[in-house]
């Protein structure tokens, strides 16, 4: 139990750490008095970076350093990060920097600005790390060895941590209650830091006693491989006969059939007549399996589909940066108890879960009557619908804002709050944790059923590395329709603060692109070559309950 309990109190401090850091438009805002777009810019790189690099991180864990090496490598850099944020605010170096002790931009030094990029970069990498990782390794501390090592479920050892679980989720919904009334910025960022510095001493002091699993090496490799091969016989003709390519003719060996598409590749299986087949064989970037060709086939394929994910990322984007800052211009009473914003994280959260709990009894349901295969499309394309309904509502809902911002004179006063309710903006927070819950549910249906066996590990990551791509690219999406508004000699839709914005006018600009992302989408999903569905009926899961175990053969060793 003792070790079970140093891995889960990670998972406490990640998720302070994550409210922690959905406040960070508020910080740059109201603390370095940037303009909101510089903030969202820089909050936005931010996200992306840590949910592009799991992708990258996986690989590592999977050919160096193993699950332990990365949980360990990350929370110390997630410890180091979030104190480096502490520091960086204005009053705890105040006197060792020559700078004042107060929360306004003038007290901000250039070595507080080193600290905080240093301390983001960090985080980033704490972020990823768990994600990448944290999971799996507990995975492997939930299973024990009996005797002849084969592997089995410990049942007392998952009941203790599912109640661990349970109290470290109360535990911490009082946390995040708590934490937006406590006034010092330092503090905010000081709580999360003190927490995960003593998480990750107590997860150090266990680390004799974990199980840990050497890694067994990528799949991802086969793709490089494969384009390799096909380089270097790039001169040589692929035979008519697909019988000639090389293949293990091994009932026990999993095997692919051969296609005619993207028939550049099968030259990475060429056997080359004048060369012992013995020899060549031994040269694994020079002759590949027609399996290894037909599974790199399969990702290609999977391309454009992928493409069309990039703006559902950008949509994504707008969450946790231009609705913040709006939820803290808005007025957060009910009656005279103070709300505070990440309660309406709480909102997205639910509506996720929920939403996704909805679409996967209904892809069970269209599983019955044979459409399995299209019960992904379905739902990635009626996710779309929603980010479309989600931008049209926090359209209406900002141009309703900048009505009463007008009509009560504060278009010159941006640090007055704005005499409407912040729960204005719950329908579109709730059509966002929609979107997000639908599309996550179906996106990873999607490449369960058609991606090759070897990379279903990589699913999440695949995923959540094009919605990475996305939330980086909402930066340059900003900065181009800001060019494109001002053209003729008009204003510009983002200004320095939010009163003197247009946003709603980006918000339907996100509409318009959205539903032309959904016709390609669906011309895409319409000329995909879908394989026979292997889903088996799903009962309500979230995302990350689709995750392949790790790998069964690997040698156990001791982590310390």
């Amino acid at each position: 139990m003792a070790t079970i309990g140093r891995v889960i109190v990670l998972i406490w401090v990640d998720i302070l750490a994550v409210y922690a850091m959905y406040i960070m438009m508020a910080y740059l805002t109201n603390v370095w008095k940037i303009g909101f777009t510089h903030a969202a810019a820089i909050v936005n790189v931010f996200w992306g970076v840590v949910t592009a690099s799991p992708l990258f991180l996986a690989y590592i864990v999977e050919t160096i350093t193993g699950n332990y090496w990365m949980v360990c490598t990350s929370s110390i850099a997630y410890a180091i990060g979030l104190g480096l944020l502490s520091m960086s605010t204005p009053p705890v170096l105040a006197n060792a920097m020559g700078t004042c002790s107060e929360y306004k931009p003038e007290c901000i030094g250039h070595g507080q600005v080193i600290l905080f990029y240093t301390a983001m970069a960090l985080i980033a990498f704490g972020m990823s790390g768990h994600m990448t990782s944290l999971g799996s390794f507990m995975a492997e501390q939930l299973v024990e060895l009996d005797d002849d090592d084969s592997d089995r479920f410990d049942e007392s050892t998952f009941w203790r941590f599912f109640f661990s679980i349970l109290a470290v989720i109360i535990f911490t919904f009082i946390a995040v209650i708590a934490l937006p009334f406590i006034k010092p910025w330092s503090l905010r960022f000081g709580i999360p830091a003190i927490c995960t510095l003593v998480a990750t001493l107590l997860f150090l002091s266990g680390s004799c006693s974990y199980r840990c699993f050497k890694p067994v090496g990528s799949p991802l490799t086969m793709f490089v491989r494969v384009f390799v091969a096909a380089v270097s016989k790039l001169f040589y003709r692929s035979p008519k006969d697909a019988k000639k390519l090389y293949e293990i003719q091994n009932p026990e060996i999993y095997g692919v059939p051969h296609t005619r598409s993207l028939r550049c590749l099968d030259k990475a299986a060429i056997v080359i007549p004048s060369k012992p087949l013995e020899e060549q064989e031994k040269n694994i970037w020079r002759l590949c399996r027609v399996t290894e060709v037909e599974e790199t086939k399969t990702i290609i394929r999977m391309i454009p589909v992928w493409m069309t994910f990039i703006l559902c990322g950008v949509v994504s984007a707008i969450g946790f940066t231009y609705f913040v800052e709006q939820l803290e211009h808005l007025n957060p009473k009910v009656g005279r108890l103070k709300v505070p914003i990440v309660v309406l994280l709480w909102f997205y959260e639910q509506a996720q879960n929920q939403f996704a709990g909805l679409y996967a009894k209904f892809s069970n349901s269209l599983g019955r009557t044979g459409s399995r295969k299209l019960a992904p499309s379905i739902g990635i394309a009626v996710s779309m619908i929603l980010a479309i309904l989600c931008c049209i509502t926090a359209a209406k809902v900002e141009n309703r804002r900048l009505g009463v911002v007008i009509k009560h004179g504060l278009v010159d006063k941006p640090d007055e709050r704005v005499p409407m309710t912040m729960f204005w903006l719950l329908p579109q927070i709730l059509l966002l944790g929609a979107f997000s819950g639908v599309f996550n549910y179906s996106a990873v249906s999607f490449f369960v059923d058609q991606s090759p066996v070897s990379t279903r590990n990589y699913l999440p990551y695949f995923i959540n590395a094009v919605f990475g791509v996305g939330i980086l690219g909402s930066v340059l999406s900003v900065y181009v329709v800001g060019k494109v508004s001002e053209k003729g000699g008009k204003k510009n839709w983002f200004q320095h603060d939010l009163n003197g914005s247009r946003l709603d006018k980006y918000y339907w600009t996100l509409a318009w692109l959205m539903a032309i992302n959904l016709f390609i989408f669906i011309v895409v999903a319409i000329l995909y070559r879908y394989k026979e569905s292997e889903l088996e009926d799903q009962q309500e899961e979230e995302f990350g309950g689709m995750d392949e175990p790790y790998d069964d053969n690997a040698k156990c060793f001791c982590c310390c």
